[in-house]
């Protein structure tokens, strides 16, 4: 048993690193959508070929995640994005400076390859590599701050682009990545090297794995695919909330009600922190995804309804809240902290390959079978997650002591 003093969380690395995530969400991903229809005057593209070229570059960043979950492992996750917060400043230069479509699409692709190594997957992995043990509230609190990123930056974002050019914002953000998160990143990866991992610092600071050996593999193939389902189904709806909701006959209220899914994702991670501690984090799963596609009926049976919109966007935010935590504490739950940040990247690479499809997937649906439709399909997608979560816990019933144990961990 570790000390007491050894399982608390690191808090000032964990309000560190919740700066760095809002800096790097907000300036490598949330800024796009506000940017974009300038960006895409400028390129002389339409805004399709825009969010085209963004999918494209979230689908090969995907496909790099795994290389990148191994450098975790064997650089240390500090010095990873360490290095990553540099590449991200020269990559948001890059678009800025892009002469033309093809060198735009190819900074564009480095923006997005460079964010798996500055955002949660390698936050999480540098909590879990500071303090294993305490990691799974680590993560947690970290979420609650990350989740204040899009309501920072998508009003930043506007305000600077009413008096600056797209190419100067992210000049500007180029220069936050490289003056806050860089020194910060490197800061921590002090802090991880002295306090080790496991191989450090011996095997009593690791999380074991949750789950035998021989039910692993399966396990992790249920958890991917539910990770990615769910991923599905959060990113089609961030797109699309509006104009779905405008389509079912919520006229202005649309907007206005579509505002309350960021500070339900805050809400749902701040429950979870003050009454989740003792909860299974399979448990946690399948509740998220249980959410996303309750919200989705709901907003189907009450439309055009205002008040079931608001229960759609309230309880789609707090599910994609608890996703954005389960992410990062089932694979620790049940394959323990050796190798995390391989998982980790797995993990990622599936996510980020499915969600990159899902807007171009569900407007395409909307404009050849309606929104009524097009929202059962994403709905049914929602449901085949949470199959696969539950599909895990069958595979834990050997290791149900150990199970328990873990999920206790602070």
């Amino acid at each position: 048993m570790t000390p007491a003093g050894s399982e608390r969380p690191p808090v000032a690395a964990i309000l560190a690193l919740g700066l760095t995530q809002i800096i790097g969400y907000g300036t490598l991903y949330y800024s796009f959508s506000i940017l974009a229809p300038d960006m895409a005057r400028g390129l002389d593209w339409s805004a399709q070929w825009i969010f085209g070229a963004l999918s494209a570059a979230l689908l090969i960043g995907g496909l790099a995640a795994p290389a990148m979950g191994m450098w975790i492992d064997r650089f240390g996750a500090g010095r990873v994005m360490t290095v990553g917060s540099a590449i991200a400043a020269v990559a948001l230069a890059g678009c800025a400076f892009a002469p033309g479509k093809a060198a735009f699409v190819a900074a564009l692709i480095a923006v997005e390859t460079t964010s798996n190594l500055v955002q949660y997957g390698a936050a999480f992995a540098l909590l879990v590599q500071i303090r294993p043990r305490a990691a799974q509230r680590s993560i947690t609190y970290l979420t609650l701050i990350g989740g204040f990123a899009s309501t920072i930056f998508w009003p930043i974002t506007t305000a600077l682009h009413a008096h600056l050019s797209w190419q100067n914002v992210y000049l500007l953000f180029a220069t936050l990545n490289l003056l806050v998160c860089l020194p910060i990143h490197a800061l921590l990866a002090r802090g991880a090297g002295t306090s080790g991992t496991g191989e450090k610092s011996g095997t009593a600071k690791r999380i074991e794995a949750g789950l035998p050996a021989a039910a692993r593999r399966p396990a992790f193939i249920l958890m991917i695919t539910g990770f990615a389902l769910q991923s599905f189904v959060n990113a089609a709806l961030l797109v699309h909330m509006v104009p779905v909701m405008l389509a079912l006959g919520l006229g202005a209220m649309a907007v206005i009600v579509g505002t309350l899914f960021g500070p339900s994702q805050v809400l749902s991670r701040f429950v979870n922190m003050v009454f989740g501690g003792g909860l299974p984090q399979l448990t946690l799963a399948v509740i998220s995804a249980v959410l996303l596609p309750a919200a989705l009926v709901i907003l189907l049976l009450t439309a055009p309804s205002v008040a079931g919109a608001v229960v759609f966007a309230v309880i789609f935010g707090l599910g994609s809240g608890l996703s954005s935590i389960v992410q990062g504490t089932l694979p620790l739950a049940l394959f323990g902290s050796e190798g995390y940040g391989q998982r980790q990247g797995k993990v990622m690479s599936a996510r980020l390959a499915v969600s990159s499809t899902a807007p171009f997937a569900l407007a395409f649906l909307m404009g050849n079978i309606g929104v009524s439709w097009s929202l059962s399909i994403t709905a049914a997608f929602g449901a085949a997650s949470v199959a696969a979560f539950l599909a895990i816990r069958p595979l834990m019933r050997t290791s149900a002591p150990a199970q328990t144990a873990l999920a206790r961990e602070p």
